[in-house]
């Protein structure tokens, strides 16, 4: 998001918004909301999430992720460490 601060872009259209969040956004997960499929992004030092409507095949919003909200736990639910990472123990070197 270089050049661009979150309230400018918020103010964007859609399609300049999928533009620049494709061109410039780290996908991180997706998960399933109801009747949305809902993709995370980081953008800057800000994490993004992508409203898709599956049934009208379309993006219906772009919109911050709110600090602390309770579908952060959607997500975190969604991300799988290798096993090996946590079930061995660690030696402190």
């Amino acid at each position: 998001m270089a050049g661009i601060t979150w309230k400018e872009f918020s103010q964007l259209k859609l399609e300049h918004k999928i533009k620049i969040l494709y061109e410039e956004g780290d996908f991180i997960v997706a998960i399933r909301y109801y009747q949305y499929k809902i993709n995370l992004y980081q953008l800057g030092n800000h994490l993004v999430e992508v409203f898709y409507n599956h049934k009208y095949d379309r993006i219906e919003k772009i919109d911050l992720m709110a600090d602390g909200h309770t579908r952060m736990k959607f997500y975190a639910d969604q991300i799988r460490l290798p096993s090996d990472l946590y079930s061995q123990p660690r030696k402190n070197e």
